[in-house]
């Protein structure tokens, strides 16, 4: 029986052109009962090839083709778990010395290595003998119909009987069916930077190197059918499988006469003696409850590691905060590591952990993006050393517009149509039936009728989702209790200073390997820069544990949907449900953020809940028994929590069970498992005499949410974060605004949006000056000044360079400034003049201090170097109103002027264009006209394919909406216009303002800022 030991995936990154999954169903079709997958320097495919065979029922060998100094390359496979070891070692020592995505092994190291692995070679020598042994060590014969090929195996033979080694037959698998080998021949002009048609013997010969069955490969070797028989001999040897990792979750060092476990309990009594005051018996009862099952479980020592890492937070004064189904925990709330109290919350702690779930907890913690966040992970790989800590990868694949750009290259198409192919492989979440590959390549002007662009084509879909290189996870870390690097390759991260595995967090998850997650979020950052800036600018203190708890600024601007810049609820969904809502309380704003959701918005729940929300409809919890669960939402369920509590009082289901319950619906749902949890769920409903159709309604309402629901715990962690934000945003406007900026690019909108918005709340905003700025946003007089950083193309070394001189003395002219930094360029020098940053130098207008900066910058003699010239007027006219607004948005990204329709508002009236400011006055129904620049395109996947535009002029944003066939109709212009005028029809419901789109055409193109275009 042949068994395949030599199968490449497209995790060999560029050197293969199939996903894990295509070799095992080959090895399915052709009823191998094994095969090896052995990429090249790395394990990256393996657990989903491990998975992937485990599921059909056959065994998945691993190994990795490891490159060599000495120019060869050599399939190494795991026969024990201490091969498997030797080998992820072996890849991290060359992996960790050399640039992200190089590395080769020397032979010693190969040596050193070498214990518990089977080497197969095309070049069998004394070497790899004394290496090895004649017992693990083959020589290696491939037949893909090629003379030098076979003359070579010939030499092979004769070597090995020389040495004393077996042969070994194998196909040197690169994808898994004949037709993939024309994409592999793409990606090897990808990797080679060379096109097809200049190739030449870079290409594959034929297409003989894909997955082939016994009788095929026993044919081929007919007079050499012991390397056939070897295949089954070497797989009965290769004892491991990725079921035998031996992966170990670090214990927590604990001090002498402690246990992870006491020491646990001690911490947790501490802060809940701190966080419930007084500490009431139900806030007892559930820690003690869940301290029960963390022992039982053995989890104590990672939740010591997470409140560990928290510690490290606190007291280095960096702000944090868990969140996910954690928050269901008052362990976790009482060791400080969430902020919402579950119990006072009434939260399920089944939803975080049961013992029937059978994996780990899942703990999220929030970080500011940036240095302090570095600082927490840095603060990890020290604590386990760098071995013993690492991020887990994120796996970057072929997606539209990079499949476009380097499969159309390949094929030596020009790149105008390669660019304008791409710009139509927009990655909207919803996918349009009719928006096929077929289409977009003919919106982008190719023949369909040619042969080269039907094969284009072709390449173009099958190399979508296909690996391409290796990036790093936002914040997912997984540790070890000894070195990571016997459980997965480590490699260095393009950041330096990261370690990252070899797999992606779903990877480690199929593996039973330990991930938290500390991730950057941009308005922990800000918020905590913010409450920096508030004491010095306003001369108060702000405590964010103690702020207001209905301040009426907030519901105020929540209620008009006035939340530019505010967390989770600044989105143009949220601000058309925001004025329905009328949010009147902390917990409304816990429902604000879980509502606009896939969940309630697929189960059809929104309407119905804000129409009992505005007391259109009574509410109606189903079944009285449900209305403790149900009462808080007016009967309808908004949180997975609820759908857990409706399975265990309706039907009788344990926690546990209705955990298994929201997990059997959950993403990757089977309809066996379906079948059998709805039989589970009725006859636990009828003992409770439940039947009928409050039955049917019941089971309904359950299985159509599970799907999509959103933890209720989640969204008061974000709740409590999208309060704060609106606090500090309506009484600290320069601060919050200033913050907001410095930790560009986050949220919905661009720095110009959010310097409009401040604008219109009475912000007065300075411009980028050389005399007075920053590098970054600071705060004048309560007055916003831009920071340098805000010049388009000058490096921060730059800027710091500026502010030090600006320290020893004031700059006297564009001369003394251009003399005394060196580091300027050229183009640096120019941007600034451009963006009037020297008018303060005693120019006249900007042209005036770009004549000075091209003087400056004209190259002078030994003798008058270091000297300051004097200032000579420029024959230069000003710049007009056009050409600043250009320079501003070209130079900057924004303008502290005047909006761009402001300037066309008298050319907008004579067609009759109504302003933002002014739609709310027109009655619901009526034909209206707007115009602006575009902000905001969305199209997301629960709308059914209509498209959702936010335009802004300069009285405010406005909203306009395309159904499929208005979008179809008008695409070009939608989606590459920076100005729209759009005829159709105002809807005006319960305050929501928006236009539904009959006719758009584009404007005369002027300068405006990019629009963030969401997926």
């Amino acid at each position: 029986m042949y068994l395949e030991l030599h199968a490449r995936s497209a995790f060999s990154f560029l050197e293969g052109a199939c996903v894990p999954e295509d070799l095992a169903g080959a090895c399915a079709r052709w009823n191998m009962p094994a095969m090896a997958i052995v990429d090249r320097n790395g394990v990256y495919g393996a657990p989903r090839f491990h998975m992937a065979m485990k599921k059909a029922g056959m065994r998945a060998h691993i190994g990795s083709e490891i490159t060599c100094t000495n120019g060869r390359s050599y399939p190494l496979l795991a026969e024990t778990r201490e091969g498997y070891q030797n080998l992820c070692r072996l890849v991290t020592r060359m992996k960790l010395r050399a640039k992200k995505g190089e590395g080769a092994a020397t032979l010693e190291e190969i040596a050193e290595f070498s214990r518990g692995l089977l080497c197969l070679t095309r070049h069998p020598d004394e070497r790899l003998l004394e290496i090895f042994g004649p017992q693990r060590l083959y020589a290696e014969l491939q037949r893909h119909y090629q003379r030098d090929e076979e003359a070579h195996n010939q030499a092979t033979v004769d070597r090995a009987r020389h040495l004393g080694i077996q042969l070994v037959a194998t196909n040197g698998v690169a994808y898994a069916a004949p037709e993939q080998r024309e994409l592999l021949d793409v990606f090897t002009c990808v990797r080679n930077h060379v096109t097809l048609a200049d190739a030449g013997r870079l290409l594959e010969r034929n297409s003989e190197r894909h997955v082939k069955a016994h009788a095929e490969m026993a044919c081929l070797f007919a007079d050499l059918p012991e390397a056939i028989a070897n295949t089954r001999a070497i797989s009965e040897r290769l004892e491991f499988t990725l079921a035998d990792l031996g992966y170990r979750f670090p214990r927590y060092p604990v001090p002498d006469g402690e246990t992870q476990m006491s020491f646990l309990r001690k911490r947790t009594e501490e802060g809940a003696r701190l966080r419930y005051q007084p500490y009431h018996e139900r806030a007892r009862n559930q820690i003690e409850r869940e301290l029960a099952l963390i022992e039982k479980l053995e989890l104590p020592g990672y939740f010591l590691i997470v409140w560990d890492i928290v510690r490290f937070c606190k007291e280095h004064d960096i702000l944090c905060q868990g969140r996910g189904s954690a928050a269901n925990s008052a362990v976790c709330y009482s060791l400080g590591i969430t902020a919402v109290d579950p119990v006072g919350m009434e939260l399920l702690f089944e939803r975080f952990l049961s013992e029937e779930r059978g994996e780990w907890p899942d703990i999220d913690i929030d970080l500011p993006s940036g240095d302090k966040r570095e600082r927490a992970i840095q603060y990890v790989y020290q604590r386990f050393g760098q071995l013993g800590a690492a991020m887990t990868a994120n796996v970057i694949t072929y997606r539209g517009r990079s499949a476009a750009r380097e499969v159309g290259k390949a094929l030596g198409f020009e790149v105008t149509s390669l660019e304008r192919l791409s710009s139509l492989a927009h990655s909207f979440e919803w996918h349009d039936p009719k928006d096929t590959h077929a289409r977009k390549f003919r919106e982008a002007g190719f023949d369909m009728e040619q042969p080269r662009v039907r094969k284009f084509l072709d390449l173009y879909g099958m190399a979508q989702d296909l690996p391409r290189h290796l990036g790093q996870h936002s914040g997912g870390m997984v540790i070890c209790q000894d070195q990571l690097d016997s459980v997965v390759p480590l490699e260095p991260a393009s950041m330096p200073g990261r370690v990252v595995v070899q797999w992606d967090k779903e990877d480690c998850a199929d593996m039973g390997i330990i991930k938290v997650d500390l991730l950057g979020l941009g308005m922990m950052a800000v918020i905590e820069e913010c409450l920096q800036l508030i004491p010095p600018v306003y001369g108060e203190m702000v405590d964010l544990a103690h702020l207001p708890q209905d301040d009426p600024a907030v519901f105020e601007a929540l209620q008009k949907a006035d939340t530019v810049a505010m967390f989770q609820v600044e989105s143009r969904a949220q601000m058309s449900a925001l004025p329905r809502m009328m949010p009147r309380c902390f917990y409304d704003i816990v429902v604000q953020v879980a509502i606009i959701r896939p969940g309630p918005i697929v189960g059809k729940m929104v309407n119905p809940f804000l129409n009992r929300r505005q007391g259109r409809e009574a509410p109606d919890c189903l079944h009285p028994s449900l209305e403790p669960v149900l009462r808080r939402t007016l009967g309808v369920p908004l949180f997975q929590e609820q759908l857990l509590r409706m399975a265990m009082i309706a039907a009788g289901f344990t926690g546990g069970e209705a955990e298994e319950l929201r997990r059997a619906m959950g993403f990757k749902r089977s309809e066996k498992r379906m079948a059998d949890i709805e039989v589970k769920l009725r006859a636990g409903m009828a003992r409770n005499g439940i039947t009928g159709m409050v039955q049917d309604r019941i089971v309904q309402s359950i299985t159509s949410f599970a799907l999509y629901g959103f933890p209720e715990s989640h969204a008061a962690s974000f709740a409590l974060l999208a309060y704060a934000s609106a606090y500090l945003k309506c009484h600290y406007l320069a601060a919050f605004t200033c913050a907001m900026l410095n930790n560009q690019p986050m949220g919905f909108y661009s720095p110009a949006i959010l310097i409009k918005d401040a604008q219109r709340h009475g912000l007065r905003v300075l411009p980028v000056d050389i005399v007075q700025s920053d590098w970054l946003c600071t705060i004048e007089n309560r007055h916003l000044r831009l920071g340098l950083r805000y010049a388009r193309g000058l490096r921060e070394d730059a800027g710091r360079a500026i502010l030090r001189a600006r320290a020893e003395r004031p700059f006297s002219s564009v001369d003394d400034l251009a003399v005394r930094v060196r580091e300027l360029r050229k183009d640096e020098l120019n941007r600034l003049a451009e963006i009037g940053a020297l008018n303060s130098l005693g120019q006249a207008h900007r042209r005036d201090a770009l004549w000075q900066t091209q003087r400056a910058i004209l190259p002078v003699g030994p003798l008058l170097e270091g000297e300051e010239e004097l200032n000579q007027p420029s024959p230069l006219a000003p710049m007009n109103t056009g050409e600043r607004l250009f320079a501003d948005y070209h130079g900057t990204g924004l303008t502290i002027g005047k909006h761009p329709m402001a300037y066309r508002r008298a050319e907008m009236d004579k067609l009759r264009v109504t302003r933002a400011a002014d739609l709310a006055s027109i009655p619901d129904g009526r034909p209206v006209r707007i115009a602006g620049s575009v902000i905001v395109r969305q199209r997301p996947g629960t709308a059914k394919g209509f498209v959702f535009l936010s335009m802004e002029d300069e009285t405010g944003i406005m909203n306009a909406i395309l159904t499929p066939p208005t979008f179809d109709r008008f695409k070009l212009a939608v989606l590459g216009e920076r100005f729209l005028l759009i005829d159709g029809v105002l809807q005006n419901l319960d305050g929501v303002i928006s236009v539904k789109a009959a006719r758009v055409q584009a404007l005369s193109q002027g300068a405006a800022a990019a629009s963030h275009d969401f997926y």
